[in-house]
């Protein structure tokens, strides 16, 4: 009763500051509502992962460029994160000195500085300094470096390419397959079935046979040097390059702690009883420690997925153009209408926010041991 008398009266709260607001913005004769929509937004966007022209499109479609734009580099950041964070908090528990000391002075330099700073650093200090145009750095692959980005070559696809894509989709679902055989297996006789290379012979021979069946539908453009620009390619730009490193290196740090407090929390005795099994140091790691220490490790690792989509919006500050630089900046400074523009950017980082937090939590529940 309590939850729900505080949730209205925040309601009531919230209705009354609204209606306030819209009052006073109609009395002052300032326009008020989502009316700029569908107007021309008239400026230009360096990253789009959708169709946009400054002269056609929409306010509205700027804003779903800002938000793919937030979503690709916090995407890109839990990956890097997840997995950095994953090996360093392991190797904080190293028997190794030298690895575990490596390990331990990595988290205590990168969160004890602020995200911001390392953001300069990697931003003006890393790959600001990087060759200019005319010295262009040509690396393996057919890719060009410089301080304008990194320029990768582009995947044509042929029509039949879709073939490649099912057999992709097939040998996955295999190796899922494989995967819960295994476990069931293991659940009922003990026995630990070695599933990895037929696991990664679906996954990947399966593809690389349908490529060679459907007669290799893919090729790639290269990227060439052109007098005042790179032309043709994949364009990674600076920005990107910059938020993704920071983001992933800075949450890295917290996420180690997050795993070395996880596998501590699971008893020494359970360590013992595997190698007593006669399972390897690998085996127990995976089989044993983890799986009980991943009930201590999601909670606070959902809580830094969560700092990092939102520590994302520090794009402004670079220039990066996520859905606080597009739309809570450029596309509000042109319309003017802040309470609309501000309340819909609150409202999607809530949005994802709560999202994500469903999804670990499904994924705590999927993931639980069962006490017998």
């Amino acid at each position: 009763m309590l939850q729900i008398a505080i949730v209205v009266i925040i309601g009531g709260l919230a209705y009354g500051a609204v209606y306030n607001a819209a009052l006073n913005l109609s009395r002052a004769h300032i326009a008020s509502g989502f009316g700029f929509w569908n107007n021309t937004a008239g400026f230009d966007i360096s990253q789009t992962l959708i169709a946009y022209s400054a002269s056609t499109s929409s306010f509205g479609r700027a804003f779903w460029v800002g938000l793919l734009n937030t979503l690709l580099v916090a995407g890109v950041g839990i990956v890097l994160a997840t997995i950095a964070g994953f090996v360093i908090g392991i190797a904080r528990l190293s028997h190794n000195w030298l690895v575990a000391r490596l390990a331990g002075g990595y988290v205590e330099l990168v969160r004890n500085v602020p995200l911001l700073l390392q953001l300069l650093f990697w931003y003006n200090a890393v790959l600001k300094s990087l060759p200019l145009l005319r010295g262009s750095m040509a690396l393996p692959g057919g890719a060009i470096l410089n301080n304008r980005g990194l320029f990768l070559p582009q995947p044509v696809f042929a029509a039949n390419f879709s073939t490649v894509v099912l057999a992709l989709v097939v040998g996955i679902a295999g190796a899922i397959g494989l995967n819960v055989w295994a476990r069931w297996r293991r659940e009922r006789t003990g026995a630990d079935p070695h599933i990895l290379w037929p696991a990664l012979a679906s996954i990947f021979g399966l593809p690389l046979i349908a490529f060679a069946v459907a007669g290799f539908p893919l090729h790639f453009s290269l990227p060439q040097m052109g007098r005042f620009n790179v032309n043709g390619g994949v364009e990674v730009l600076p920005e990107f390059a910059a938020l993704a490193l920071a983001l992933s290196v800075y949450t890295a740090a917290f996420i180690a702690e997050v795993v070395r407090a996880g596998v501590l929390a699971v008893s020494h005795g359970q360590t013992e009883a595997a190698q007593a099994l006669g399972l390897r140091s690998g085996q127990t790691l995976r089989l044993v420690v983890l799986p009980q220490a991943m009930r201590v490790i999601v909670p606070p690792l959902t809580s830094q997925y969560l700092n990092l989509i939102k520590n994302s919006s520090l794009a402004v500050v670079i220039g990066y153009p996520d859905l606080v630089q597009v739309f809570a900046g450029t596309v509000l400074n042109i319309t003017g209408q802040a309470v609309e523009v501000i309340a819909l950017t609150m409202a999607v980082y809530l949005a994802i926010s709560l999202f994500t937090s469903v999804v670990m939590n499904l994924y705590a529940r999927a993931t639980v041991i069962a006490e017998r």
